[in-house]
């Protein structure tokens, strides 16, 4: 069931760049949107690995 606290991202991207990520979501077991969200957590580990925590005020 679809948690509604999160939050919708729409992107738009082009043809080659989707057939492109979906290739690699199949080949790593994951659907496009799970290698999205696994894009997306890799780039803010890597960045607070190099810039200290992220702190986000409530």
């Amino acid at each position: 069931m679809r948690n509604k606290e999160n939050k919708h991202l729409g992107i738009e991207v082009d043809p080659e760049l989707h057939a492109k990520l979906r290739y690699i979501a199949k080949y790593e077991g994951r659907s496009a949107n799970g290698q999205i969200l696994y894009l997306i957590r890799q780039c803010i580990k890597d960045f607070e690995e190099k810039n200290g925590r992220i702190e986000l005020k409530p």
